[in-house]
């Protein structure tokens, strides 16, 4: 490819080279040499041998001058573009490389100019394909290790009934029950993690009353809080918070965040729900009693199959989707996510762009 680019490129400064030679080559013949007998009539001094000796010497001057140009082409083209096509050149090893699978490879960049932009441009491409591939990677790990679990268990049940070790009862059907409905749950869940990575670009925004949002949600799951004493408090302003957002995708953030508070806060616990109104942004923040969750699990919240608590466990039905959602989908809006943790509270909390006027 290099010595392609090269030869297309000597092609070029040739074509010039010859175009210039012709041009000066014509002009010599038709007006310099018009000139020259023009000037010698003046002087009464016979134009013929004189003329034909300066045409001839001024051709021959030309065409060393032209072999002299097409030389210095040659070299400086060879010399020059070579080291200006080092880093196409490179980009052509680090693609067979990437394609390959091994996405740690760079281009070396040497220049700011357009090449060096480009090999920048390059290695921004190849950061991200690194960072695709591994969270592919960790993704296949994480739910192949979340279904062996309820599969193992499945299995041991099936193998004890099957052997006559373990009588069939309801209890056992129950227990096989729960664990189907763990991998339907977390097939579900992996499903939504797909759709809300998919969601960036794919928004059908939309005028959205936070308010009636987060009302829907808490009516959603009060039979829950109910069940654990919980009580709920909302602090938000009076009247519609208006947002431009996707409905279903507002709904499915508020739907997560509400049933997270509502799984990990303990018996005769507190849910506050606080609307924050900002010059650009709205944030909505969720805060409860937290139990085991500590301050260096905070960055972690909202990564793919992360629990920090041990109450996060596979008994509660939780897999740590959720949240990786919750940040997929507020990203795609253009906002934020962040958690804190303070006097034992965790404080979850989104922002959107917002437009008082």
């Amino acid at each position: 490819m290099k010595r392609h680019l090269i030869l297309k490129l000597l092609a070029v400064n040739l074509a010039v080279i010859g175009f210039v030679i012709i041009v000066v080559w014509l002009s010599i013949d038709t007006l310099a040499a018009g000139y020259f007998v023009t000037l010698m009539e003046k002087y009464h001094i016979s134009p013929g041998p004189a003329h034909a000796m300066f045409v001839g010497a001024v051709h021959r001057y030309l065409l060393w001058a032209c072999l002299a140009a097409v030389i210095l082409a040659v070299v400086l083209s060879f010399v020059m573009m070579r080291r200006i096509l080092a880093p196409l050149t490179r980009m052509t090893v680090v693609t067979r490389e990437i394609a390959a699978g091994n996405f740690a490879e760079r281009v070396p960049v040497g220049t700011q100019d357009e090449v060096g932009q480009l090999a920048q441009a390059f290695n921004r491409m190849a950061s991200s394909l690194e960072k695709i591939e591994n969270l592919r990677r960790t993704l296949m790990i994480d739910v192949a290790h979340e279904l062996r679990t309820p599969l193992t268990n499945i299995r041991g049940y099936l193998e004890a009934l099957t052997d006559g070790v373990l009588p069939p009862s309801a209890s056992t059907f129950v227990l096989l029950q729960d664990e189907t409905m763990r991998l339907v749950q977390l097939v579900e869940d992996v499903l939504q993690l797909a759709r809300a990575d998919a969601a960036h670009g794919s928004l059908n925004v939309e005028p959205i009353d936070l308010n009636a949002a987060i009302d829907t949600a808490i009516e959603t799951f009060l039979p829950r809080f109910k069940r654990k004493s919980v009580v709920v408090k909302r602090h938000v302003p009076q009247g519609p918070v208006t947002v431009p957002a996707d409905r279903a995708r507002i709904a499915r953030i508020l739907r997560n965040l509400t049933d997270n508070a509502a799984r990990y806060t303990p018996q005769n616990g507190t849910v506050d729900i606080r609307i924050e109104l900002g010059a650009e942004q709205v944030r909505v923040d969720f805060s409860n009693d937290g139990n085991e969750l500590i301050a260096t699990d905070l960055p972690y919240l909202f990564e793919r199959f992360f629990r920090g608590e041990k109450s996060r466990s596979r008994q509660h039905g939780g897999a740590g989707i959720g949240l990786a959602i919750v940040k997929e989908l507020v990203e795609a809006h253009g906002g934020t996510v962040g958690a804190e943790l303070t006097d034992g509270r965790v404080r979850i909390w989104f922002a959107l762009p917002f437009d008082p006027h």
